[in-house]
Formats: structure tokens, C-alpha cells, sequence
């Protein structure tokens, strides 16, 4: 907007100048120059000057100023065109299409790789790789046909010369997929030919003076860089070092091609030098001889089948050469194409499942251009341009009239240029130029090009807009049986006839096709299937050159047309490539043939924004009270005319039969932004009520769930209790009572309840099994059961194999000898056990003693004093506090056979003995006896047993000792001996 702008910069949009004039058009365009704002709006159009400099419009930060934006937001820029572009594709799922035009120089090259680099910028946010990739490709396209489609002229630093159009697909996140690319009339004249570093194997040198289609050309301090570009480019794209190398010598033939020399000898024609021949027969993978034949000798089959060879004369022979270069340029960008379309073009796409495929296309082309030779290449191309004007035409001007006479607004009709009359004049069928040559081609014998300008002359030469200097004598600019022209709405043309015939026919020899089809190099051979018929094979005569190119551009003005068009109508200010100097002639002149000046009036006369009804109203039904959410008035028109009238738009707006018109972009602006402030709101709205939708959901299924979930446990339970029931049913008669019986696995909410039932059984079945046991070995059992809890598992073998008699005493056959060695006996107490020989008493000395412990007291006696009483300590004192408690302690629990004995005490006076074995039974296990006797006397407290193989720490009458086991070779009987920390247990060896 000219707002957003300063007033010496110019009007930002023509179509707000005061007077539509050429005049103030030019001084416009020319200050908007002169102050580098190079981009100006004609509504929907950007009008693009080259500014033959680089400026720094083009940043990441510019890119986000305009991502989102609507078109008229922000100063004009080709990413305003780019983003509008691509916003209607996404929002509206509507093809479009950016359409470039402009004279050779004027930048639409430059333009087209700003636009495609816009539209990578903002897509993809999610940094997906596989998007990534397409983007890539995409971008290095560009730079791989450049390389190959275009050249340096007179004009241009980087004419194109070929017309590309490229299609981009989206996917309806708005991340583009893949796209296809469609090329045009490559003019292979001027194509560049790139000169690599593989010039030995090659067998070229780095001089291109020395080389005829290179001698013309002017090598840049850029060349290697942009020699490297293009390598990463088409690694980039996916090109194979085969594929690469295979280009690598097509380009070498081209050049070797090119300084093939011809004389004649005699009356046949020679070649001269023959290395040249053996090297494009190396390059291309044929045969020497085969390749020297096809460049002297023509075959050709007669009526009756027979095949002759006929020799060349020297201009044949040249003229052979000259259509074989060529053609193998053509075919080689024609495959460089073909194999870039086969990567990025869209692979397994199902619209079911990946949505509606969107498409923007972005159209290259040459521009219009009038040289002091023009030939059959620029009469194509100047065609070409025809066509993309009357598009144009047809999209926004006529269009747009009719659209107003259409819907029944009242508005000023304005005169505009309808070329169509131009475009019949050269495509027209059996009347238009193109016809003419085709005609003209398919005439048996001899037809020269003035023969065919003398048919041009009898049938056009009514035409206003074609005349020659057989038709107007009296214009000496033209020369008899030469020269044509055509007054093309860009202005006069004069074409030179000569070569027509022979450009618009297949100029290549049936020889050079079936040579190259026969390669051994399969890359080159894949570029001329049409080589694969012999001579004898009677073939449908190809279509003209022109007759294809015109269904190509017609096929291409069909595929713009059924899109929605944005266009880039580029202007070149100067001829000498200056950044300072404006031509006003050479601009004035581009501005009349591009219509800008009907553009601008038919924007003024006309309505900047138009939109059916119905879209207008789910677009802005937000912005008043009565249309949201939905309206209930008689008719959408009167629901827009409700947003209208809240607004005060009413003077601003014309309603049409279907569709609102909005004059100026302020209203849709200002609409624009009060739903932008509106969009939050209605968004928070609408993810609440989804949320509690979605709530509401998420509990009936909760609910749902959970009551199958219940009445799973609840079968799952029963199942678990039927099946319990069934596998312990016959217990009772089991000679075990069940023990091998396998429990099932119980559901997850029964796992405590199992443990219990479990418990309970084995309660059951020690009740059968004890319930058969005397009551006199029932202190035994008791015992031993204690035993078990205590010492399972760390110690192999703790006498729970024997008899546990406990009252040895009562035995009196047994010799005081026996008695002092068994020290077991019971006097009437909860136990009594054992004499050990071995004893560390209470004044920290080794004596035997032996050890009565009853239900209340732990008695040392004296053996040899008839086992009088020496010490008395009440067994409540072993009762653990805090980590002390009795611990039988093993030092080297692998033997498994020691018998020592600790009980802690409280008043840190411990016991500390070693267990005698006994003579009537050495290898009896006392340590099992003791442990369980007194685990039994304690179960009610619970009197904690360790089982150690370290050191154990004592309280021997108050201090602090650590006795340890060791075995000492030659040791008979067990003994303390006193260490510095405390005391050694030795024990003979096992």
C-alpha cells in the first residue's frame, strides 16, 4: 500500500495515480526505479524492473514480512505475488498458477528462482526430510537448466533459451510433494555448451577459441564456480557418475562435431583429419567406420525394396553434421529433463488417503524480443508470446469486463488490444503461417523457402497484419523473395525466410538415429528410441517442428488457463545493462505491447475484490453478530449485505447476481483484520467445545470399559476359584495332601488373596501331617521347624537328620569323660544343651566349661567340679536389642561344619563358646539343636539369627573383641588363641 511507503518513492500501486496517462505511468515507474523500489502493483499484477544490480530485498526477514500477509499488506515484492499464490492454493485447494513474461533481459529468470525460493522458505515447518528433499530438487533444477538452456547474448548475461514450465505439488498440509517440469523449444543455436575438467580423457583443451560453436563466446572468471554448481547440483538431484560422464561426452561430440571439416576429392567428398572422427566415435560407443559412412553417405530404400548408399556433396555433408550437433543437444536436454521430472515427480499418491493434490505452477518462458535477423526460432517465440498475451487478455482484461456485464454491474467499458487475430494469423488451420510451412514440407520435390513465401503472400496477403515487399513494393526495408513481416501487438517484426523449410522438417538423417541407437553407451542409446526402425520400415511422417510446438503451447495455454493466474510483467529499463539508466523510449515501448495502461484502467473502472457470495460469508460471517455461526435470513446475499451495512461499507460495494465487488483494497483490508483479531477467540471457542466433546467421549468409553472390566474380573475370579476348586478337590485322599499339585495362575486383583489361601493350605496340610505325630516329639518338631527358618540355606547340614534327645544326661552309663564331651542335659526346663570343652569365660580365658540354658537363666558349670554352677545370667538379657541378638557365625561358610557360638547380651557381657562334637557320634551337628531350641523358646519375639563369614564383633565383660576362624595344619582339637583385635579360633584341617 502506498502507505507503507514513503511519497518520494512513488505510487506503490498504479492503479492509484492520478491520471492514467503513459506519461505519468513512465514517471512512476522511472522514480520508482531511480529510489531501488523496483516492484509496483497493478492490483494483483507486480510490475518488475530490472535493476541490473543485487539488492538486499530478499533476506530471511523479508520472507517472514510477507508470509501470511494479504496481498495489498506490505509494500509490492514478488513474495507478496508468491505468498497470494500460495495462500489461495492452501486455503481455497484452487490451482494457480504465477505466470513471467517480459523481453529477453527484463528478469523473469531471476524472478522465477526467487519466487520458487519463497515457496520453499515457508513450507515444511514440521522440517520433515522427506519434504526437504522435493524442496531441494526442486531448487537444484534451476540450476541444472540453466547450464543447459541457456546462454549469454548480446542482450542477456543469462538468456533462457528454451521455455520451462514448472509444476509444484502440495499436499494439503500445504508441503510440496513433487512437480513436474515441461519444457519448450529449446533454441539450440545458442545453447551453452559447458567445457568440464575432464579434458584429456575427453581429448579437448582448455582453449574454446579452438573450437567453432564455442569460438563466439566469452569465457568468465565465474565459469569454474558455476561449473561446480551444476556437478552438486545434479549429485543433489540424484544424477549417477555414469549418467554424469555420459553428459560429459555428448558435449565433447558436440564440440568435435563442430570442427568436422568437408572437401571434396574428386567427385566424392572427404573428411579432413581423421582423428576427429575417432574421437566422437570413442565418446558416443560407435564403431569408426559406421560413423564416418553416416557423415558421407545418405542411405535410402527405393519403391521396390532395395536399399542404396548415396555420397554427400559438401554442403550436404555440413549440413548433416551441423543437424547432428544440434539434435544431440536437443535429445540431451530433453533427457536432462525427463530424469529430473522422474525424481521429484509424485510417488504413490492416493487422493483417499493423502488428500486433494493442489498444484502451483510457475511459468519461464522467453520474452518477446526483435532482432535485426529474426529467423524460424524467433518466429516461434515471438508466437509464444502472442499466446501468453492473449491469455492474459482473456484472464484479466476481457474477463474481467465480461465478468461486470455478467453479473449486471453498472460500470465505464474500456477499450483494450484483443490479439487474437494475431494468434489466427499463425495458427490458424489450413490458413495461418504454420500451416504454409507445413504445406510446404510435405510437397513432393523441391520447395524452396521463397516458394513459400510466395504462398504466404497469395494466401494472407489480405491480412492487416502481415505484409512482405511483394505485397508493399514501395518498403525498401524488406528484399524480395526474403523477407516477411508481422505486426505483432508488441510491435513490427521482419522475418527472414531462409532455413524455415529446413528448421521447421525433421532436419536429421534416418543414418545419424539408427547410428545412435546402436551405442554401446545405454544412456545415449535410451535418447534415440526412434533409431530402432531399419530403413526398409515404412514410418508415419513426424510433425513439424512448428505443428509441435504449437500444440505445445496451446496444451500449455489450456493448463494456465484452468488455473487461478497470477502475473510478473517484467521490464527491461535499459539496453546497455546499466543500473542507473532508464530508457523511457525502449520502456514506453514494453509497457504499450505488455497492456499495462489497459491493465490500470480496468482496475480503476473496475472492483479491486470480487467473491461469491457464499465464500464472502464463510470468510468474514465471524465479524457480525447476525451471520455467526449461521445466519437465518432469506438468502446468503442478504447476510453479506448484514456485514456490509455493520461495517459501513455500503458506498464502497456493488452486489452482483452472484458475487460481492469491493472497489477498493482498505475495506477488505480492515475485514481482514478484524478476523484476524477474531480468529483467536473463536478458536479457544472451538477447541473448547471439541475438548468437552471429546471428554465426553473419552468417559462413555471409560465407563464402557470399565464395566467390561468388572465383569471380566468378576468371571475371571469365579474362573480362578472353579478352577482352584477343581485341581484340590481329592486332596484329602492324597498320600502328600496335594503338595505336587500345581496352583493356577491367579488374575492380578486376586494375587493377596491367593498368598492367603496358599497359607492356609499349607497350614492344612502341616495339620495332617503333624496331627500324626506323638505329643512327645511335638518340642522337637517345634524345634527343628525353627531350625529350619533360621539356618536354610546357610548351612548344608544342621543336624535335622537326627534325633534331637536334648537330655543326655539322664543316660548314667555314660563315663565322665563321655559326659564332659557331650555336656547335654535337662532339668526339667524349656532346654538344656550342651558342654563345650572349649568355653571363653567371663575373664576373657579359654577353660572347659559346659553350658546350661533353661527357661530362665544361661548357667556356666564346671565339668571336672562335678558340674557345679559358676555363673548365672537371666536369659532375658539375650533378648535383641537394636541389631545385637544371637548369631551363629561362620567364618568359612563354605566348610559348613563350624561351631561357634555367640549370644549377645544386653549388658554387652557376651556368651562366646565352641560346641563340642561328642564321641558317640562325631559328626553330630549341634549348632541346628541350639538354634531352633532357643528360636522356638523366642518365637513370640522373634530372636534374630545371623549367619556370618567374616569377623564377628563381641562384647566380652564390657570391651570390644573380633574373633576370627583360621584352619593351622597340625591343629588336632579346636582352641582360642588371643590375636591383637581379639581372639582366633583354630580348627584342625577338614
Amino acid at each position: 500500500m502506498a502507505e507503507l511507503e514513503g511519497l518520494h518513492f512513488g505510487k506503490s500501486d498504479f492503479v492509484l495515480l492520478d491520471e492514467v496517462t503513459m506519461e505519468q505511468f513512465l514517471e512512476n515507474l522511472k522514480l520508482r526505479f531511480e529510489e531501488g523500489r523496483i516492484y509496483t502493483f497493478i492490483g494483483e499484477v507486480v510490475v518488475s524492473v530490472n535493476p541490473y544490480r543485487q539488492m538486499d530485498i530478499y533476506g530471511n526477514d523479508v520472507i517472514e514480512a510477507y508470509r501470511g500477509r494479504e496481498l495489498y499488506e506490505n509494500p509490492p515484492h514478488l513474495y507478496a505475488v508468491a505468498d497470494a499464490a500460495y495462500k489461495a492454493m492452501k486455503r481455497r485447494a484452487k490451482d494457480t498458477c504465477i505466470v513471467i513474461s517480459g523481453e529477453s533481459g527484463a528478469g523473469k529468470t531471476e524472478a522465477s528462482k526467487y519466487i520458487m525460493q519463497y515457496i520453499a522458505a515457508i513450507t515444511n515447518p514440521s522440517q520433515r526430510q522427506e519434504v526437504e528433499s522435493v524442496k531441494s530438487v526442486l531448487l537444484k533444477s534451476n540450476c541444472v537448466l540453466e547450464a543447459f538452456g541457456n546462454a549469454k547474448t548480446n542482450r542477456n548475461d543469462n538468456s533462457s533459451r528454451f521455455g520451462k514450465y514448472m509444476d509444484i505439488n502440495f499436499n494439503f498440509n500445504g508441503d510440496p510433494t513433487g512437480g513436474h517440469i515441461n519444457n519448450y523449444l529449446l533454441e539450440k543455436v545458442r545453447g551453452r555448451v559447458c567445457v568440464c575438467d575432464l579434458l584429456k580423457s575427453l581429448h579437448l583443451n582448455k582453449d574454446p577459441t579452438d573450437y567453432t560453436y564455442t569460438s563466439q563466446g566469452a569465457a568468465s572468471t565465474d565459469d569454474r564456480s558455476h561449473h561446480r554448481a551444476v556437478m552438486s547440483a545434479l549429485k543433489v538431484i540424484g544424477f549417477s557418475q555414469e549418467e554424469i560422464n555420459s553428459i560429459y561426452k555428448i558435449l565433447a561430440t558436440i564440440l568435435h562435431l563442430g570442427n568436422l571439416k568437408f572437401e571434396n576429392e574428386a567427385e566424392n567428398v572427404q573428411l579432413v583429419g581423421g582423428d576427429l572422427v575417432m574421437h566422437i566415435s570413442e565418446l558416443t560407443g560407435t564403431e569408426v567406420e559406421s560413423m564416418r559412412k553416416a557423415l558421407l553417405y545418405r542411405t535410402v530404400a527405393t519403391g521396390g525394396g532395395e536399399v542404396i548408399e548415396k555420397g554427400h556433396s559438401e554442403q550436404e555433408a555440413s549440413y548433416g553434421r551441423e543437424a547432428l550437433a544440434k539434435a544431440l543437444y536437443e535429445r540431451l536436454f530433453g533427457w536432462i529433463v525427463g530424469r529430473i521430472n522422474s525424481v521429484i515427480e509424485v510417488k504413490n499418491y492416493n487422493p483417499a488417503l493423502h488428500g486433494k493434490n493442489t498444484v502451483i505452477g510457475v511459468l519461464d518462458i522467453y520474452g518477446f524480443e526483435i532482432f535485426d535477423n529474426n529467423s524460424f526460432e524467433q518466429f516461434c517465440i515471438n508466437y509464444c508470446n502472442e499466446k501468453l498475451q492473449q491469455l492474459f487478455i482473456e484472464l484479466i482484461l476481457r474477463q474481467e469486463q465480461d465478468e461486470y456485464q455478467r453479473e449486471g454491474i453498472t460500470w465505464q467499458h474500456i477499450e483494450y488490444f484483443n490479439n487474437q487475430i494475431i494468434v489466427d494469423l499463425v495458427e490458424q488451420p489450413h490458413k495461418g503461417i504454420i500451416s504454409i510451412l507445413d504445406d510446404a514440407c510435405l510437397t513432393v520435390g523441391k520447395v524452396t523457402d521463397s516458394a513459400c513465401l510466395d504462398s504466404m503472400n497469395d494466401k494472407l496477403g489480405h491480412h492487416p497484419h502481415f505484409t512482405s515487399r511483394k505485397l508493399t513494393p514501395t518498403d525498401k526495408t524488406m528484399e524480395f523473395n526474403r523477407h516477411f513481416r508481422i505486426r505483432h501487438y508488441a510491435g513490427d517484426v521482419m522475418y527472414s525466410v531462409e532455413g524455415f523449410l529446413d528448421k521447421n522438417k525433421d532436419p536429421l538423417f534416418q543414418d545419424f538415429k539408427r547410428l545412435m541407437f546402436n551405442s554401446s553407451d545405454p544412456i545415449l542409446k535410451e535418447m534415440w528410441p526412434d533409431g530402432k526402425l531399419s530403413i526398409t520400415e515404412v514410418t508415419k511422417r513426424p510433425l513439424t517442428a512448428a505443428t509441435l510446438f504449437k500444440n505445445s503451447i496451446i496444451a500449455l495455454v489450456d493448463k494456465l488457463a484452468c488455473k487461478e493466474p497470477y502475473y510478473v510483467r517484467c521490464v527491461k529499463p535499459n539496453e546497455v545493462k546499466s543500473p542507473m539508466l532508464f530508457d523511457d523510449a525502449r520502456c514506453q515501448h514494453q509497457v504499450a505491447y505488455l497492456g499495462l495502461l489497459e491493465n490500470v484502467h480496468v482496475r480503476r473502472a473496475g472492483f479491486a475484490y470480487r467473491q461469491p457470495y457464499d465464500r464472502f460469508l464463510q470468510r468474514y460471517k465471524m465479524t457480525c453478530e447476525y451471520t455467526w455461526p449461521n445466519h437465518l435470513m432469506g438468502s446468503d446475499r442478504e447476510a453479506v449485505e448484514a456485514i456490509v451495512l455493520q461495517h459501513n461499507f455500503e458506498g464502497d460495494v456493488a452486489y452482483g447476481h452472484t458475487k460481492l465487488f469491493v472497489r477498493t483494497p482498505r475495506t477488505l483490508f480492515t475485514l481482514e483484520q478484524e478476523r484476524t483479531a477474531l480468529i483467536p477467540i473463536l478458536v479457544l471457542f472451538l477447541q473448547k467445545v471439541w475438548r468437552g466433546a471429546l471428554a465426553r467421549m473419552r468417559c462413555r468409553r471409560m465407563r464402557a470399559i470399565y464395566t467390561i472390566m468388572g465383569c471380566y474380573k468378576r468371571y475371571k475370579v469365579k474362573a480362578h476359584f472353579w478352577e482352584v476348586e477343581r485341581r484340590f478337590a481329592n486332596v484329602r485322599n492324597m498320600t502328600d495332601y496335594g503338595k505336587s499339585v500345581e496352583w493356577p495362575a491367579p488374575p492380578a486383583s486376586l494375587m493377596q488373596f491367593h498368598r492367603i489361601t496358599q497359607h492356609l493350605y499349607r497350614r492344612w496340610k502341616a495339620r495332617q501331617i503333624i496331627k500324626n505325630i506323638p505329643p512327645s516329639d511335638m518340642a522337637e518338631v517345634r524345634a527343628k521347624v525353627a531350625a529350619l527358618g533360621a539356618l536354610s540355606g546357610e548351612r548344608t547340614d544342621w543336624g535335622f537328620g537326627r534325633s534331637w534327645e536334648r537330655d543326655y544326661l539322664a543316660n548314667v552309663s555314660l563315663s565322665l569323660s563321655n559326659f564332659v564331651q557331650f555336656a547335654l542335659f535337662n532339668i526339667s526346663l524349656s532346654f538344656s544343651l550342651s558342654l563345650s570343652p572349649f568355653q571363653l569365660n567371663w575373664f576373657n580365658n579359654t577353660k572347659d566349661r559346659a553350658l546350661l540354658i533353661t527357661d530362665k537363666h544361661i548357667y556356666r558349670l564346671e565339668p571336672k567340679k562335678h558340674f557345679k554352677v559358676q555363673k548365672r545370667i537371666p536369659i532375658e538379657t539375650v533378648m535383641p536389642l537394636r541389631d545385637h541378638g544371637m548369631c551363629v557365625c561362620l567364618i568359612f561358610s563354605f566348610l559348613g561344619t563350624d561351631q561357634m557360638v555367640v549370644l549377645h547380651t544386653v549388658s554387652k557381657d557376651d556368651v562366646l563358646v565352641h560346641l563340642q562334637r561328642g564321641q558317640l557320634g562325631p559328626n553330630q551337628d549341634r549348632i541346628g539343636e541350639l538354634v531352633g531350641t532357643l528360636c522356638d523358646h523366642f518365637r513370640s519375639t522373634s530372636l534374630p539369627v545371623k549367619v556370618l563369614s567374616t569377623g564377628i564383633q563381641v562384647h566380652l565383660s564390657g570391651k570390644p573383641k573380633t574373633i576370627t576362624v583360621e584352619t593351622r595344619p597340625g591343629q588336632v582339637t579346636a582352641d582360642f588363641r588371643k590375636s591383637r583385635a581379639g581372639f582366633i579360633l583354630l580348627l584342625p584341617p577338614q
